[in-house]
């Protein structure tokens, strides 16, 4: 546990001089046992046990000095049934070295010692409150470039009977050293000294070379690399890991290509038992095994219980595949080629696709006219004042609107790219039923919003709408292969055989790993139940955080585990998980000004990972916009 002293009062006017870092004495438990009187929330111990310490554990304890007085201490032990681990019992920092580094001084310190020559593994148990902990470790984990993990240890309620918060372990490690001498890790910051052993961790390597191939090779085009600069060799769970072992807490997701993580164990079996039995990697649309499996599956346990009658087209690997098919479906039922979509709506960046996505940004790389759709305002674009869905019936039942009759119209129940705009569940209603009433279809895109993302496996579900034509990818895969669906009414099922096409509509490794995630994820409720109790504690979180700040600096909006913070700037929010991934967590930012932080967390991470990255996210906007006079009365 990790402990800021709130009370314990420095000399003043003394000049401070570098902090320096020691093993401690005997007569050094006084003032130890003093310091931690004044450092709540730490437990007391007995002058006796600080006593012990001192001496008997003096290796591994570690006492930090600034102008002669005590403003650090790290009291730790090497368990004996695991030698190779240093367990960190308490830490202590006085507040006029907060921030500086002292607490990851301690640690260092301590490692740097001959007698922790064969520590490769650092421990200790924090609450899920204490925020300051769970932020040091981070920190220690990111300059050893080591990974981190966090686990339940010690239960409230079977444990400490009630009294106390559930205690997690943290384990960094392993620790790789080099046998080169030298000082303590660059960050470090420099009015430190530390007169004992050093060590050194894996030395960054030069940027540059690093990224040379990527320079070389790769186009320009590349985007999310260029906001998070590393690396990556792995993945697992909620984390992602550098090729130098740093951990980064990933609320990316492959932009919700990865709902159930990453290499979810269920799904990595089924898949690697498929592949050791030669079973068919790509079927164009020829009947196999692995398709049927998952059509069965996707109709016992998705469409079947939510009265669904749609057939299942399979037109490519992506979601713009998807939309594409969807909107050259409608003109051909219709004979109509106007289609109606809305402001901040994005739907891909393939030409038909792109003509309905509203980004002037991704519209102009086009290089053409884009028509064929009109771009009416989504729920809310006016203000909350002008219902949008009463303007959309009065231009479709106006015949000089200019307007022309649409074949369809295309709307995300929840805008991911647009800025996390959600749309009402009775304007969704009155749209559906204005839809109809002119004669064109309703497509819902639910690439992004579906899988579970809003809470239901489809982000209409809760409205009660039943539309046309449903486009799905992303995570309908479950594993991130490429895989993509078109759900059409089976009235409206008018292709032709071969009419609309892809070479890989038939990737079987993903009708494998789907037909997993349906299996495993989605035959009971509890799935489903559980992801709604997270997206609760997303929405608190964020509240909370959007709360501490003006309301025209920060607000939070989203639903489900879609969800994020306005930050009302583009430049702000750049900063913000620029700074976020510095600190071990990768978060992208959406918004027509790239304005909004949007977190997508995958479905199966634990609380405790949870609030690790709000944790990590509160600190990053805190630390770009919190000391700048905007913090709310």
């Amino acid at each position: 546990m990790v402990s800021d002293c709130q009370s314990f009062s420095l000399p003043r006017n003394v000049p401070l001089p570098r902090v320096t870092f020691r093993r401690p004495t005997e007569i050094d438990a006084a003032v130890v046992w003093d310091l931690i009187a004044r450092c709540p929330p730490l437990d007391r111990n007995s002058l006796y046990c600080d006593l012990l310490l001192c001496t008997d554990f003096a290796d591994t304890c570690v006492l930090a000095e600034r102008a002669g007085a005590v403003v650090g201490w790290m009291s730790a032990y090497r368990r004996p049934s695991e030698p190779s681990t240093l367990f960190v019992w308490q830490i202590a920092v006085h507040p006029e070295v907060r921030n500086t580094g002292v607490g990851k001084g301690l640690i260092i310190s301590a490692l740097n010692r001959p007698s922790s020559e064969s520590v490769a593994h650092i421990k200790a148990t924090v609450t899920l409150s204490n925020r300051a902990s769970k932020l040091l470790y981070a920190g220690v984990a990111r300059n050893l470039r080591a990974p981190i993990r966090q686990a339940l240890c010690f239960d409230r309620d079977i444990h400490f009977e009630g009294q106390h918060e559930s205690e997690h372990t943290i384990a960094v490690g392993p620790i790789v050293r080099s046998i080169s001498p030298a000082s303590i890790p660059a960050g470090q910051p420099s009015q430190y000294s530390n007169e004992e052993a050093t060590m050194i961790v894996q030395s960054a390597p030069d940027r540059e070379e690093e990224f040379a191939i990527f320079n070389h090779l790769e186009s320009e085009v590349r985007s999310y690399a260029r906001s998070f600069p590393v690396v990556f060799a792995r993945a697992k769970g909620a984390q992602l890991f550098a090729r130098d072992g740093t951990a980064y807490l990933d609320f990316l997701m492959g932009c919700s290509s990865l709902n159930y993580g990453h290499n979810p164990p269920e799904l990595k079996s089924a898949l690697a038992d498929y592949i050791a039995a030669d079973g068919i990697t790509h079927g164009l649309d020829l009947y196999n095994e692995a398709k049927e499996s998952f059509l069965r599956e996707f109709h016992e346990t998705i469409l079947r219980p939510r009265q669904l009658d749609y057939v299942v087209q399979f037109p490519g690997p992506t979601g713009a595949n998807a939309v594409e098919a969807a909107l050259k479906l409608a003109r051909k039922i219709t004979g109509r080629a106007n289609i109606i979509a809305f402001t901040n709506g994005f739907h891909g960046v393939s030409l038909g696709a792109l003509s309905c996505t509203g980004n002037r940004y991704h519209r102009a790389a086009a290089g053409q006219l884009l028509g064929g759709v009109a771009r009416l305002p989504y729920d809310g674009y006016l203000g909350s004042a002008v219902d949008t869905a009463d303007y959309l019936d009065r231009l479709l039942s106006d015949p000089s609107s200019g307007v022309d009759a649409p074949a369809a119209v295309i709307v995300e129940i929840v805008q991911g790219e647009g800025g996390l705009n959600v749309a009402g569940m009775a304007w969704l209603r009155k749209v559906a039923a204005i839809v109809r009433r002119h004669g064109a279809l309703l497509i819902v895109d639910d690439i992004q919003a579906g899988v579970g993302r809003t809470d239901a496996f489809f982000s209409f579900e809760t409205a009660g709408l039943r539309p046309d034509i449903v486009t799905m990818a992303k995570s309908i895969s479950g594993y991130g292969l490429p895989m993509a669906l078109v759900l059409i009414d089976r009235q409206l099922d008018k292709w032709e055989p071969g009419e609309h096409n892809g070479t890989f509509r038939g990737n079987c490794h993903a009708f494998v790993t789907a037909r997993a995630a349906l299996e495993h994820f989605w035959r009971t409720e509890s799935f489903a139940a559980s992801v709604s109790q997270k997206g609760n504690l997303l929405k608190s979180r964020l509240e909370q955080i959007a709360q501490k700040y003006d309301p025209g600096r920060a607000s939070a909006k989203g639903r489900g585990m879609m969800r994020g913070i306005d930050l009302k700037s583009g430049e702000v929010a750049g900063q913000v998980i620029s700074t976020a991934f510095q600190r071990g967590l990768i978060v992208e930012t959406s918004g027509p000004k790239d304005e909004v932080v949007k977190c997508l967390p995958p479905l199966v991470i634990g609380e405790d990972q949870l609030s690790q990255g709000l944790d990590i996210l509160e600190h990053a906007i805190e630390s770009v916009i919190g000391s700048t006079g905007h913090m709310a009365a």
